[in-house]
């Protein structure tokens, strides 16, 4: 099965290689790309038709589109799974949906999320390389690496605030309504312990086809259980990956 990886803001693909390299990638098609102005990416020509979430969504799309992928899972964390979803509003077909430290927010974005975004940090327009460290550490905690602080600190710092500005967040799609209507099945794991997210907002989005009619929580992981608790996280993936292709047969 393919089952495309999308990473949040100034982070890169390489985020998710305790997936890459687990019994997920040898049982699967794992696809990971960079968003424009991420990791190896190139930054945008275009940035105000590119860096906010619709743009976003296109890019992956044509990633997709050149690689030939066809109804794969969408698998997105963070801003990755806000990209995943947007992608799913204009695609109904994808085989599901898997999101993970992801509100899927209507008209008032706030109401998904805890106070400002990192103390202002996810919409900053550039980062020093302390600045980078310490979104790195409120991201990943503990599981904050080298390399994941030159992610951030690589990031083009004109996606953030073009993500961010008031003009470019209202062109996103209602999420809310989409994870109230879409026919895909659509899992919802966090970690417990998430203090970027509203998960009790998350847990009363109503979803039209929520994966086991239950938000998981995940213990000792925050906002990015992937990496934090990669053999927990990724059981949760590999079970909904079976069940996924089991409805397919039915």
């Amino acid at each position: 099965m393919d089952v495309v990886l999308i990473h949040g803001n100034s982070s890169c693909r390489a985020v998710f290689e305790r997936q890459l390299h687990s019994g997920l990638g040898e049982a699967h098609r794992l696809i990971c790309f960079d968003l424009p102005g991420h990791g190896q990416s190139e930054d945008a020509r275009e940035k105000e038709r590119t860096y906010p979430l619709p743009g976003l969504a296109d890019a992956a799309l044509e990633v997709l589109e050149a690689l030939d992928v066809r109804n794969p899972v969408l698998l997105g964390w963070s801003l990755g799974g806000h990209v995943a979803i947007e992608m799913a509003s204009r695609q109904p077909n994808f085989r599901g949906l898997f999101i993970t430290g992801t509100p899927p927010v209507g008209e008032d974005i706030s109401e998904g999320f805890r106070g400002s975004l990192l103390k202002g940090l996810a919409a900053s327009s550039s980062f020093s390389q302390d600045q980078a460290a310490q979104f790195a550490d409120r991201v990943f905690g503990s599981s904050a690496t080298p390399e994941l602080v030159q992610a951030a600190a690589r990031t083009d710092g004109d996606f953030r605030t073009t993500l961010f500005s008031q003009a470019r967040v209202a062109e996103k799609s209602n999420q809310r309504e989409v994870m109230g209507s879409t026919k895909t099945l659509t899992a919802v794991v966090n970690g417990a312990a998430d203090q970027i997210v509203n998960l009790d907002y998350i847990d009363r989005v109503p979803y039209a086809n929520l994966w086991r009619d239950k938000c998981f929580r995940i213990d000792f992981a925050g906002h990015a259980p992937f990496l934090q608790v990669s053999p927990v996280f990724n059981q949760y993936v590999a079970e909904f990956l079976r069940d996924v292709e089991r409805a397919e047969h039915n």
